[in-house]
C-alpha cells in the first residue's frame, strides 16, 4: 500500500513568545520539524512526505529537508489561511490509492512505532486516531456554572490521524465548518465511525516554553545528540 504523510507546519510563535515559528525552534541542535520528519522517514522505507509550510518559510523548509536522511522522499507545498485549507493543499498532491497520515509539524516526539500502529489500524478499520486518557479532573462549563465529567470517558486527541486516501479526500471536499477542529471531525461529518487507538503520553504538541524542556529531555533519553 502506498503511504503518504501530510505534515502541517503553519503555526506561529505567538504562544511560545518567540519571533521564530515553533516548528523551527532548535532542540538539541536540530529544528523541531527535523525530528517530526525523521520519525516518519524511520517508520517506513517507502513513505513519501508532503510538508505544508507558510509561503515565507519555504526556503527554511528546504534547508531542513536537505538535512534529513532521505530528502528525496519529501516535497513541499504552501499552506492556506486555515489548517483546513492547508490540509486540503497537501491532499491535492496525492492521487494514488494510499494510506495518508496527517500530522502536526510540532508533534516532534511521535515515535515510528506509533506511526506504524496507526497504519496497521487504518488498514484494518479505515482510520486510526491516536489519543491518551485524561489524568486531571475535567469540568464542563455550562450556563449554570460547571459540572464534572467522568474523565474515564474523556480522551485527548493526538496526531498522526490516519485514513484511507479515498475517505480523507472525500471528507476534505466538503465545505469548511467551524466544528472541524481536527481531521477526525471532518471525516465524522460524512457519517464515518472514528476509530480511536492508544496514543503516546510523550506525543505532545510543542506550544509553550515548558514543552521545549520536556521535548529536550525525551530526545536526550532516546539518544539524540
Amino acid at each position: 500500500m502506498e503511504k503518504y504523510a501530510v505534515i502541517v507546519a503553519g503555526g506561529s510563535g505567538l504562544r511560545m513568545g518567540t519571533s521564530v515559528p515553533k516548528q523551527f525552534l532548535v532542540i538539541r541542535g536540530k529544528p523541531v520539524l527535523w525530528y517530526t520528519l525523521t520519525a516518519f522517514l524511520q517508520a517506513f522505507d517507502d513513505i513519501n512526505i508532503i510538508l505544508v509550510l507558510p509561503a515565507d518559510h519555504i526556503e527554511t523548509g528546504r534547508s531542513i529537508i536537505r538535512s534529513t536522511s532521505h530528502p528525496d522522499r519529501i516535497w513541499m507545498t504552501v499552506g492556506g489561511d486555515t489548517r483546513f485549507e492547508s490540509v486540503q493543499n497537501g491532499l491535492s498532491h496525492i492521487s494514488k490509492h494510499s494510506i495518508i497520515f496527517i500530522h502536526d509539524g510540532v508533534r516532534c516526539l511521535a515515535t515510528p512505532e506509533l506511526i506504524r500502529r496507526c497504519y496497521a489500524e487504518a488498514i484494518d478499520k479505515g482510520n486510526a486516531i491516536p489519543a491518551v486518557s485524561a489524568v486531571d479532573t475535567i469540568r464542563l462549563m455550562t450556563l449554570n456554572g460547571s459540572e464534572q465529567i467522568d474523565r474515564n470517558r474523556v480522551r485527548i486527541i493526538q496526531t498522526p490521524q490516519t485514513f484511507f486516501s479515498d475517505l480523507i479526500k472525500a471528507a476534505f471536499a466538503q465545505d469548511y465548518n467551524e466544528s472541524f477542529t481536527d481531521e477526525a471531525s471532518v471525516v465524522e461529518r460524512l457519517g464515518v465511525k472514528i476509530n480511536v487507538i492508544e496514543g503516546e503520553d510523550t506525543n505532545i504538541k510543542i506550544t509553550k516554553p515548558m514543552d521545549l524542556l520536556v521535548a529536550e529531555k525525551v530526545l536526550e533519553e532516546r539518544g539524540f545528540e
